[in-house]
């Protein structure tokens, strides 16, 4: 079996482990950044098992330039989006906010 046939690659910027709707940046994110075991992974994620995530490792470790270009891409928009987010709150963000302040003042 080819190692790619473990994902669906819907776009450039959203590679998902096959049959299921984790993005690969889930498990490598566990992975690389919180030095978390395969198994410590699988146990994580009831819609993956401990093959999909080796086999997510695999990928990472065969294209690592490429991938974590990928990754630092999807942390970059992950940051804009809160940056966003904190800019331009929703009127629910507002109106709970509002609701807080006048539980603090009372």
């Amino acid at each position: 079996m080819e190692i790619e046939q473990y994902f669906s690659f819907l776009s450039e910027d959203d590679i998902r482990i096959a049959g299921t709707r984790v993005g690969i940046e889930t498990v490598l994110y566990d992975y690389i950044y919180r030095s978390q075991t395969a198994e410590q992974i699988a146990d994580t994620y009831p819609s993956i098992n401990l093959e999909q995530v080796y086999a997510t490792i695999l990928y990472y470790l065969a294209n690592r330039q490429e991938v974590e270009a990928y990754i630092v891409d999807w942390l970059e928009h992950g940051e804009k989006m809160r940056r966003e987010q904190q800019e331009n709150p929703s009127p629910v963000t507002l109106r709970l906010r509002r609701i807080a302040a006048e539980l603090d003042v009372s």
